[in-house]
């Protein structure tokens, strides 16, 4: 059968097949064949691979090539570098990455992929992005022995994967992401920390300073005083606690064998501060039997945890549990420390943290009562009786407009309802008196640190719970029936609130009857 056009070339390149390199030619080309049938019995032919080589001939072009390319109109959303959203769970490209899980106060935790020489302040860093934190400063990483109620702030140079390698693998340590306001605050208010009877007759204190200013030249430099007092011990294998006279100095801890001789021949050498971590003991009255519960303890700090190795001490209030712990801090880490709290001054602040409260912070010492009633301007009011009169009057003035808007039409319930706290930071629910005093010393124990819980004992009321000098008191928020409206008191009707929102907004700007302003509320993150 003659085959006429097109086809005829195809069935031309079939007999070419019978021709030696006839098929070498038509690999090279892109038509296609038609194979003779064979007259004679049939063989099984399998399909055999062929190697495909990467590059094509000169003639062709790729597929990809052919297609145009069309811009990206969202490149930031594709670069890892510039994308704002932050993916530490995922691991990273790179092989040199390390992984660790970081707990929240909410007992939930998110694992982090870091640099084998990340510092506790790079991690933290890296978590306030991951969390959205609108506050970007005073946070830190705790570590936690939950079984021994021991806990440690991580310092700002310290490197996280070394501290994880002291650990032990049968222990439950784990590293939490919380607040930390107290961690230079000794640098602040250093008369508050270091009180002048605990500061060791050895200071140096001939060139006419006073006690004050000897602290803070000595903070400036990154040193301690050498400090001494009174501590009960508690020794391994015992349950009663002694009290015995240490001293603690820059060559490390002493106490004293003959009541509270510093005489070196009574002095043994308790522990080197190279080599040791200060704790602060959580829960200590039913895990150890302490008398108080101002104990903290120091342990090895590179090898792992053992029960015989704790010196566990407890103080007899806050400030002197305070005094020692930031006086084993500054010995050990010196001018270090001192350079981490410069640094985290000249951190960059968010809104919420910066341009407001920090503000109000650095010129708080300088406000002074006014009288602005005169024809000629105001006047500094100079007797304090006086200033705390005008401040009362400024107290109820604000009332009554406070009032006055309260009883306007389509301003009550609607615009704010009785339930809004709720949904603040500040507010901890049902917490009993004994958690929120843990909360408040955990994340720092500041002057107008506060946060505002159920009252336990009275229906309908709720208790503020505000540090002030190292302590924390508590005061009963009641309900206040005038007239027809409802209104919340802490000062039995001198000063009403239409809820627990406008409270802590006026107890912010005016004391009212509290020592100090609310500064810092108590939050806790979840991760």
């Amino acid at each position: 059968m003659e085959v006429a056009g097109l086809w005829a070339d195809v069935f031309e390149g079939s007999e070419m097949m019978e021709k030696p390199g006839a098929a070498d030619k038509l690999l090279g080309s892109s038509t296609r064949t038609l194979a003779r049938p064979v007259s004679e019995s049939p063989s099984i032919c399998r399909s055999q691979p062929i190697s495909i080589t990467p590059n094509r001939g000169k003639g062709v072009e790729s597929l990809s090539s052919s297609v145009p390319s069309i811009p990206n109109p969202f490149p930031e959303l594709c670069s890892p570098s510039k994308s704002p959203v932050v993916v530490s769970s995922l691991p990273p490209p790179s092989s040199d990455k390390h992984m660790i899980k970081v707990y929240g106060e909410d007992s939930h935790s998110r694992p982090v992929w870091i640099s084998p020489g990340a510092t506790a302040k790079e991690v933290c860093h890296m978590l306030v992005q991951t969390a959205h934190c609108s506050d970007q400063e005073n946070w830190a990483l705790l570590e936690v022995y939950p079984t021994l109620g021991l806990e440690r702030c991580l310092e700002d140079h310290e490197v996280v994967l070394e501290v994880q390698a002291t650990w032990s693998p049968k222990c439950d340590t784990r590293l939490m992401f919380c607040k930390n306001y107290a961690k230079y605050e000794f640098f602040r208010k250093p008369m508050l920390f270091f009180p002048e009877f605990m500061i060791s007759d050895s200071a140096d204190v001939s060139k006419g300073m006073t006690s004050a200013e000897l602290i803070q030249n000595l903070l400036r430099s990154g040193r301690s005083p050498e400090i001494q007092g009174f501590l009960q011990v508690k020794e391994h294998n015992r349950r009663a606690w002694k009290k015995i006279y240490f001293l603690l100095r820059p060559s490390g801890l002493y106490c004293s064998s003959k009541g509270s001789s510093k005489e070196p021949r009574h002095l043994c050498y308790v522990a080197d501060l190279e080599d040791f971590n200060v704790y602060s003991v959580v829960n200590s009255r039913k895990l150890y039997g302490a008398p108080t519960g101002f104990t903290f303890c120091i342990k090895p700090a590179k090898n792992p945890i053992r029960a015989q190795e704790l010196k566990v001490l407890c103080a007899e209030n806050e400030q002197t549990r305070t005094c020692w712990t930031s006086a084993f801090r500054l010995f050990k880490y010196g001018k270090q420390l001192h350079c981490n709290y410069q640094s985290s001054k000249s951190t960059p602040r968010s809104l919420e943290g910066s341009s407001l409260t920090d503000n109000k912070s650095k010129s708080e010492a300088s406000l002074v009562a006014m009288d602005f009633s005169g024809k000629d301007g105001g006047r500094v009011i100079q007797n304090l009786t006086e200033a705390q009169s005008a401040e009362r009057e400024e107290g109820r003035a604000w009332r009554r407009r406070e009032a006055l808007r309260c009883s306007l039409p389509n301003l009550n319930c609607g615009v704010r309802p009785s339930s809004i706290h709720k949904t603040q930071p500040w507010f901890h629910g049902g917490v009993s008196r004994k958690e929120a005093q843990r909360l408040i010393e955990k994340q720092g124990l500041v002057d107008g640190m506060f946060l505002i819980r159920d009252s336990q004992q009275h229906a309908q009321c709720f208790v503020l719970s505000l540090c002030y000098k190292l302590q924390i008191k508590h005061y009963l928020v009641i309900p206040y029936v005038e007239e027809v409206s409802k209104y919340l008191t802490m000062d039995d009707g001198m000063t009403l609130f239409i809820d627990l929102l406008q409270l802590v907004e006026f107890h912010q700007v005016n004391k009212g009857i509290l020592p100090v302003c609310l500064k810092h509320p108590c939050i806790c993150v979840a991760l």
